[in-house]
């Protein structure tokens, strides 16, 4: 996964164009690739990092789930219904950053 700055963005974008223009008139300059190289080799740290971050929130949050079924099954008959209500908030986080982890994932 690549995660790009918008300057970096640009930057690239620029690059790309400045290179093609470059490959028309068959004189590529090769400074220019590793430009775009070291560009691509920071979005994809930066990246890593990023979708490591989701994982580790994916995993908090099915965590999170577990708790309030726990919670529910325990609860006195009075706090049952506010035990379910935070169990739906719960499944409805997890449902968002297992979104989140599939949409990173497939970029």
């Amino acid at each position: 996964m690549y995660s790009y700055t918008r300057a970096e963005s640009r930057e690239r974008r620029k690059l790309f164009l400045k290179g093609l223009r470059q490959a028309a008139a068959d004189n590529v300059d090769p400074a220019l690739r590793q430009r775009i190289d070291r560009i691509d080799q920071s979005a994809a740290e930066r990246g890593e990092r990023e979708l490591n971050a989701l994982y580790d929130a994916r995993g908090n949050d099915r965590q999170a789930v577990a708790q309030a079924k726990a919670a529910v099954r325990t609860a006195p008959r009075q706090e049952r219904a506010a035990a379910k209500q935070a169990l739906r908030e719960a499944e409805q986080q997890l449902k968002r950053s297992e979104r989140a982890v599939h949409k990173a994932e497939n970029q």
